[in-house]
């Protein structure tokens, strides 16, 4: 018999795979211009013998946006560490209670304390449009700096969908 839960539950995981689809994308693209920026770093460089200041910051927010949003993006797909040996022996029952502590008491306070602790610091960076420290480099440090707090939310997100789909589900 379904219940309202049970479309509660439905609809936030319909979300959280939306997110997902959008940290994956902006995760692609960002992959994308980190690759084309090296190729064309080092083509201007070793091949003209000039080279780009906000190309080469282009190519580094690009790194560090790919490289935060490769965390939710990781976990959403099960991809994080577990001890195999132990968990393929253990019930199913057993396992969704220890990925719903192991979310309350680690994944959840942890990332929440990233968006905590670091909030007040992406906030300063967008009032002060911060930019990069390089001289003449490229506007936009506060877009990058806000990569961490919205990767640290999605960790949540994507934390509570596992345990609600089950293990290995």
């Amino acid at each position: 018999m379904a219940t309202a839960g049970d479309g509660v539950i439905k609809g936030f995981l319909t979300f959280a795979r939306a997110l997902d689809r959008l940290a994956l994308a902006l995760a692609m693209a960002a992959g994308g211009v980190l690759v084309l920026m090296g190729l064309v770093n080092v083509v201007l460089r070793y091949g003209f013998g000039a080279g780009s200041i906000k190309m080469q910051d282009l190519a580094a927010y690009a790194f560090a946006v790919f490289l935060i949003l490769s965390v939710p993006l990781c976990h959403a797909r099960a991809g994080h560490v577990r001890v195999e040996i132990l968990s393929e022996r253990l019930p199913p029952g057993y396992l969704r209670r220890a990925d719903a502590l192991a979310w309350a008491l680690f994944l959840a306070p942890v990332f929440g304390l990233i968006v905590w602790a670091g909030w007040g610091d992406v906030l300063f960076s967008w009032q002060i449009a911060e930019g990069s420290a390089t001289p003449g480099g490229l506007g936009g440090m506060y877009l990058v700096k806000t990569a961490l707090p919205v990767s640290a939310v999605l960790m949540i997100v994507q934390g509570l969908a596992g345990v609600l789909r089950g293990p290995g589900a």
